[in-house]
């Protein structure tokens, strides 16, 4: 009866499984997996998705940006105020400045208005003395004097210095070699005009010739220029003139008659009006990207289910629709939407706006006085200016892309936290079991020891 008893208690342990090594770290690593599966990677997946919504928001701020910005440069008024200035002939050049007069005018030119030069009489070298003692020159051009004093060691080079020194806003001297030992000093008035006449006076009668009083000689005489305006007879003392028209600069440049329209340039308008339309389109087809709805993960945006991300989009429609007043709508400037949502212009459309009435486009595009066909005067807020607005109200600090961001930070700092919490949970719970499964193994080690001894026991001696 006990070897029977003990015989079972033996096979009992073995049917258990004792000793075949179940509890082992391998097992704990598959245990621990399922729960990583069922408690971590849900969080660890929503922790990616919510780092994909703050890059893919990146996105949609940047291009929004870039929207607002455009809208904002078309509220510019000084975009209707450039001009440009089209020359036809060689004789004059011509630039004209924001606000100036657009206007077709001609220009004749029939004299160049030119510098007084002067040279004096002839020194053997540029280090030949010219005066025997100290004394002084008075130098005058046009109204003005100046007083160059010179001494015994007084060069023609170091005169020259002195009247660049003292003078030389008004004159510009220099020594020239003419012929071999024929050095001359050369005077040419800095500004053109008749009014600007040379002349060198000793005061002290200490020089040591006439070169450069009565030897002094004029080689070209300062003249004034004259032309006519549209048949007018004007003279000016400069090629350069910037008092013929409020904002005109007038650049004479040889004999003879040009042709001068000035007119509205519309380079930069239109340029900033493509940009507009560009990055219309830009964020719009970021929004639908990024909202689009579908059962299927892979092609649904990752702001589907977004309500602030949605109600840009149809803020931004609706706000085309909405831009209509006195000044009419968009589309009356050639502005259009296909049914695929894609924004163009037609530039004719425009330009044809522009030509009837450019300060009425100014003030539908960027604000001001709007005056009707029949005289009323209306002051407009400005299309663009309402764009810029709206759209800033998304970007602007603790705007919408902002509370969108907000949401983001807060939900990966949860997700974080409760990975965190869920790790350290585990770690502590697989730790137990760990210490669990060695007691065990410990007490499965002592079964297996007393079964080897009943199976021992339990065996019958072989006979000798």
């Amino acid at each position: 009866m006990q070897d029977y008893e003990t015989k079972g208690f033996v096979m009992g342990i073995s049917s258990l499984g004792v000793g075949s090594g179940i509890l082992t770290q391998s097992v704990l690593d598959q245990l621990r997996a399922a729960d990583d599966a069922k408690r971590i990677k849900p969080l660890t997946l929503n922790i990616v998705n919510e780092n994909d919504k703050s890059a893919a928001r990146d996105v949609l701020n940047a291009a929004m940006v870039n929207f607002r910005d455009a809208a904002n440069e078309l509220q510019n008024t000084s975009l209707f105020d450039a001009r440009k200035a089209n020359v036809t002939g060689t004789s004059v050049a011509v630039t004209a400045t924001a606000g100036s007069d657009i206007q077709s005018f001609t220009l004749n030119v029939t004299q160049l208005a030119q510098k007084q030069i002067s040279e004096s009489g002839s020194y053997t070298a540029d280090t030949a003395l010219v005066a025997s003692g100290t004394g002084s020159l008075s130098l005058t051009i046009g109204a003005k004097s100046y007083t160059i004093n010179y001494d015994a060691t007084t060069t023609l080079k170091t005169l020259k210095n002195s009247i660049n020194k003292i003078a030389g806003a008004d004159v510009n001297a220099s020594v020239v070699q003419v012929a071999t030992g024929d050095f001359r000093l050369f005077l040419s008035a800095a500004n053109e005009g008749a009014a600007q006449s040379i002349s060198l006076t000793d005061t002290s009668a200490l020089l040591s010739g006439t070169q450069l009083t009565t030897g002094l000689s004029t080689i070209q005489a300062g003249q004034d220029a004259t032309f006519t305006y549209n048949g007018q007879a004007i003279t000016r003392s400069s090629n350069t003139v910037t008092d013929l028209v409020s904002g005109y600069t007038v650049a004479l440049k040889e004999l003879g008659s040009s042709t001068v329209n000035v007119s509205q340039d519309r380079t930069n308008l239109e340029t900033r009006v493509d940009s507009f339309v560009k990055q219309y389109n830009a964020i719009m087809n970021e929004i639908s990207k990024q909202t689009k709805s579908s059962t299927d993960s892979k092609t649904r945006g990752i702001f589907s289910n977004d309500s602030i991300v949605n109600s840009m989009k149809s803020n931004i429609q609706n706000m085309l629709g909405s831009i209509s007043n006195a000044g009419g709508n968009l589309e009356n400037y050639g502005f259009s939407i296909d049914r695929s949502g894609i924004m163009s212009v037609d530039k004719t459309v425009l330009n044809t706006k522009i030509d009837a009435n450019s300060n009425n486009v100014k003030a539908f595009f960027s604000g001001g006085d709007y005056t009707s066909a029949t005289g009323t005067v209306t002051t407009l807020t400005g299309a663009f200016s309402s764009f810029y607005t709206t759209v800033n109200s998304f970007t602007k600090t603790n705007g919408d892309l902002d509370q969108v961001k907000n949401t983001i930070t807060q939900s990966l700092s949860d997700y974080q936290a409760r990975k965190t919490s869920e790790i350290k949970r585990l770690d502590e719970k697989y730790a137990i079991l760990k210490k669990k499964y060695t007691a065990y193994n410990s007490i499965i080690n002592k079964f297996n020891s007393v079964s080897s001894l009943f199976t021992q026991l339990s065996t019958p001696a072989t006979k000798a």
